[in-house]
């Protein structure tokens, strides 16, 4: 049996895209057969992170990193995220001359640069040392891939993402209070800066806009915006049930890698408006199943047109069983790969 340790910094409570791809793909793997276990933050005394409060920084080290690794006795170490356990997993698996693979979900330079005046440059130096620091680096869109290979990176993998089509589909009737005029555009994720929401919430649109998630920004956006409907976070059916409650599902981020929150809308019958930036481009391209334009009140608009159940039909392409057989296939070729590479070393 194939054996997988996933290290990651991204861990409940937190409730995103990383940390819904990364069980959601555990779960699939489980069924062809595969043990997956985590090293995560809930295995070690913790502190918030510093304007992230539900990013929980582990205070750990190597040794104690090292001890759980040998312990888990994984074929294979995948290093989901570039935070406190990555980087020392990473080291242990250099120093211990062990192959492993990374994941790149965030923008990282982009979303430090919205709260601190640090040159990307800078940042994307030490992420590409980081991540070509392994067997490989796995990336959820051709875009990404495209961007990262020009700053450098190499060794890059295709990872899709999957959405779950049982749980998110178009649920009769409204979840949302009556009262809202219609249509109702909305936005679900994280309320925090990086996601860009006020972009959506300055729009001039009809109806009522509402905003789906919980964050650091979003007492300060129910002040300033009174006549937009927070609801909090929500999850599971009545996440789902909430985008079915939806007109338009409006994607503001300029941030985001993929954006698995479209494959939800989408899957619960709700076409999508977002730029034509990374991410978007990839699950709406020329798909019709939602609009992309720098004008995104255009955009919102044009999308109260497309039919729900090509939204829906797009979305069915992407499966989470799919996701994780690309997952594994990656993993094995990154041994393989590591393997061919020793194998040389040695006889040079």
């Amino acid at each position: 049996m194939t054996s997988i340790l996933i290290v990651t910094d991204a861990w409940h409570p937190q409730i995103n895209g990383v940390v819904r791809s990364l069980e959601r793909t555990a779960e699939e793997l489980v069924k062809i057969g595969v043990r997956v276990e985590f090293l995560t933050p809930a295995e070690f005394k913790t502190l918030p992170c510093p304007t992230y409060p539900e990013i929980r920084l582990s205070l750990t080290h190597t040794k104690s990193v090292r001890r759980l690794i040998t312990q888990f006795d994984c074929d294979h170490l995948h290093i989901a995220t570039e935070g406190p356990l990555g980087l020392m997993a990473a080291a242990v698996a250099r120093k211990d001359k062990k192959p492993f693979t990374t994941s790149y979900h965030t923008r990282f330079p982009e979303y430090v640069s919205a709260r601190i005046p640090i040159p990307l440059s800078w940042s994307y130096s030490w992420l590409r040392r980081f991540h070509n620091s392994g067997a490989g680096c796995m990336v959820a869109t051709r875009s990404l891939e495209e961007d990262l290979r020009a700053r450098g990176f190499d060794n890059l993998m295709r990872w899709s993402r999957g959405v779950d089509e049982e749980l998110f589909q178009p649920y009769e009737g409204s979840v949302l209070p009556e009262k809202l005029p219609r249509p109702i555009f909305m936005n679900v994720g994280r309320v925090s800066v990086e996601k860009n929401i006020e972009a959506f919430l300055k729009l001039d649109l009809p109806g009522t806009k509402v905003v789906v998630g919980g964050g650091p920004q979003l007492e300060q956006l129910r002040r300033e915006y009174p006549k937009v409907h927070f609801t909090g976070s929500k999850v599971g059916e009545d996440l789902a049930r909430h985008y079915a409650s939806a007109d338009v599902f409006v994607f503001p981020s300029l941030t985001d890698t993929f954006g698995n929150v479209m494959l939800e809308a989408l899957a619960c019958g709700v076409p999508v408006a977002a730029y034509p930036v990374m991410g978007p481009v990839d699950v709406i391209g020329d798909t019709g199943a939602g609009v992309l334009s720098d004008n995104l009140q255009e955009a919102s608009l044009a999308c109260l047109d497309i039919p729900r159940d090509h939204c829906r039909k797009i979305a069915l392409d992407y499966t989470w069983a799919a996701s994780a057989r690309q997952f594994l296939d990656n993993a094995l070729a990154a041994q393989a790969a590591f393997r061919d590479k020793i194998g040389k070393s040695q006889a040079a």
